[in-house]
């Protein structure tokens, strides 16, 4: 993704801090460390670009590392959007909010559990390497507006996960092809209800 030379240096401001926190508090894992730019930042980008247009509030759960949550917040700083980041881990929302310091893009950090958080009425949810789609679904179900859109990064056993969902909730699912790795798809999921 092209971005602007500032969101480019508010990328640089935070892959910065990565390499510098993630050793300590295990953000994420030592060898994808070594090619973050590919492996989380375009990664995250991507969803970025399948905000809803009419979107003013995002929420990002399990955001661990601030994948892809804070990266949408910088790629969206112009934007009328409020993103929320969750992570109940103390380290990683300490780090969290001195991604959002140091790189001057406001986005809140709540860090509790997901199901402890009050619901949010999002029109925008997200989460990456968090759980199977059947739980992110209630994760989603708790935080998520009715008309808001789920956006989730899955890798190759994506079309189990979905079928299994299937099972227990009713919803509409768009795939996008990953751009950062061929075997994985963004679902962009949307009228979400319980079977």
């Amino acid at each position: 993704m092209i971005v602007s030379r500032e969101t480019s240096e508010r990328l640089r401001i935070y892959s910065e801090l990565l390499q510098k926190w993630s050793p300590k508090i295990n953000l994420v894992s030592p060898t994808s460390l070594q090619d973050a730019w590919e492996r989380h930042f375009d990664d995250s980008l991507q969803i970025a670009l399948l905000c809803p247009r009419n979107a003013k509030t995002w929420v990002d759960m399990g955001s661990g590392g601030g994948f892809p949550g804070a990266v949408v917040a910088i790629a969206l700083a112009d934007k009328d959007l409020e993103v929320t980041l969750i992570e109940s881990d103390q380290r990683k929302a300490a780090f969290l909010r001195t991604v959002s310091r140091e790189t001057e893009c406001k986005f809140t950090v709540i860090a509790e559990r997901i199901e402890n958080v009050s619901p949010q009425s999002a029109d925008a949810v997200s989460a990456r390497a968090l759980a199977n789609l059947t739980d992110l679904l209630g994760f989603a179900e708790r935080h998520i507006n009715l008309h808001g859109t789920a956006f989730f990064h899955k890798g190759a056993t994506w079309k189990s996960e979905v079928k299994e969902a299937e099972n227990k909730w009713r919803f509409t699912c768009e795939t996008h092809k990953s751009t950062t790795n061929a075997d994985a798809v963004i679902l962009e999921i949307g009228d979400l209800a319980r079977v």
